[in-house]
């Protein structure tokens, strides 16, 4: 279980505006907005990283069993392209 830190935030008063009528239009209170857009900045400043970590430890052998997989001819039920879409 995890425990919740107290932390004093100094923000402009435009931006914080801002804040509330997105945290308002979103039916959020400001905390949980602004612990969501902090999550979402981290995830995606970790992300290069992670990715790099998973890309070495990456078995060729294991993807080509994942893609000879996915290449079957397993038909599933209304699973056609729509009209239109190209291939």
């Amino acid at each position: 279980m995890t425990t919740d830190s107290h932390f004093a935030l100094l923000i402009p008063s435009s931006l914080l505006e801002d804040v509330k009528a997105l945290a308002a239009q979103n039916a959020v209170s400001v905390n949980q907005f602004l612990v969501q857009a902090a999550a979402e900045k981290v995830a995606a400043l970790k992300a290069p990283s992670h990715l790099s970590q998973q890309f070495v430890r990456a078995n060729r052998d294991d993807l080509g069993r994942i893609l000879a997989k996915a290449n079957s001819s397993t038909a599933v039920a209304d699973d056609e392209r729509p009209e239109g879409r190209p291939a």
